[in-house]
């Protein structure tokens, strides 16, 4: 394959690992006659820094800047974390690959001397041993949600910038603890930094977690076959299903929502979760079904949330955005 592809990024350390191994693994798969050109974009999520992310319009801050510029054809390939993409994409755009899913689970990073006194104290690493008022930092209202449930004393604190960055701010004394996603500090070759990877079927990840989405113009055929590759036909389902029940939910970073999904031979189980941000109340529910049905049954799970009354914690925040 011939010729040149540019890889529209944000220009944060974990999104250029992402668009690197990207651009590795098409010269891996094309070898020298393709170049590859990553093009650096700055989306409104880098620009604002002052304001949680829910606050100023959460999913799609991250990616509408890249996909302006997929739609312009200024770049040919948008490396996103799937996570960060709205339920539904902009016209013309579609996700052409998914490459294998990474760590899904969110990890709880405590700072040196918060650790070493709970270990001290014979206490199992975890958010539910911290101290009564000791700072979390995180900006995802899911993670806030989850958080409380497990332990009502901790204040939780909004937490911007990128991975370095938090490190900072927790290594600095600003928090006692932090949350993060254990696939970034992974990749960044942070994972000594992970205390604990917490455990999904308690502290369940945000849909698609750990999984990257390769997104280019839906007419762009030459793309769709350079990429084609490094798809993982596991990540594509469990994405299918996350994606699916996202979308019902219209969820975004304005919900403290979860879905998970975990493959076994030819069936696949989902857990979703619908939570107030306070913790109160909690919805949970589980499905199982065929790896061929995997968008609907995201959709069902999805809707087994509203019918148990997670609509209103939806509304409630759908009023309070708006207001």
């Amino acid at each position: 394959m011939r010729g040149t592809v540019r890889i529209g990024t944000r220009a944060s350390k974990l999104a250029l690992w992402q668009a690197n191994w990207v651009r590795d693994q098409l010269r891996a798969c094309w070898g020298p006659k393709l170049e590859v050109e990553l093009v650096k974009i700055t989306t409104d999520g880098d620009r604002i820094q002052d304001r949680p992310l829910h606050q100023i319009g959460g999913k799609g801050l991250f990616v509408n800047g890249i996909e302006d510029q997929l739609l312009a054809e200024n770049v040919d390939l948008a490396v996103h974390s799937m996570k960060d993409l709205p339920g539904t994409l902009a016209e013309g755009l579609m996700i052409t690959c998914t490459p294998a899913r990474a760590d899904s689970r969110d990890a709880l990073v405590i700072r040196e001397d918060v650790r070493r006194a709970l270990l001290e104290a014979g206490e199992t690493l975890g958010i539910e041993s911290l101290p009564a008022g000791a700072r979390l930092g995180t900006t995802s209202l899911r993670r806030t949600a989850l958080s409380r449930r497990l332990n009502p004393e901790v204040e939780v604190i909004s937490l911007r910038g990128n991975v370095p960055t938090r490190l900072r701010k927790l290594d600095e004394g600003q928090f006692e603890a932090i949350l993060l996603a254990a696939a970034g500090l992974k990749r960044l070759e942070l994972g000594a930094r992970v205390d604990v990877a917490l455990d999904p079927e308690v502290f369940c990840p945000a849909a698609t977690q750990g999984i990257l989405a390769l997104e280019c113009r839906a007419a762009d055929s030459r793309v769709r076959a350079l990429v084609a590759p490094l798809n993982d036909a596991d990540a594509a389902i469990m994405a299918e299903v996350e994606r699916a029940f996202l979308a019902r939910l219209e969820g975004g970073c304005q919900v403290p929502m979860g879905c998970h999904a975990v493959l076994d031979g030819d069936r696949v189980r989902a857990r979703g979760i619908v939570a107030d941000p306070s913790g109160a109340p909690y919805y949970e529910a589980e499905r199982e079904g065929g790896r061929t049905h995997a968008a609907a049954l995201g959709h069902e799970l999805a809707g087994d949330l509203l019918e148990q009354g997670a609509r209103e914690v939806l509304q409630k925040l759908a009023g309070a955005k708006t207001s």
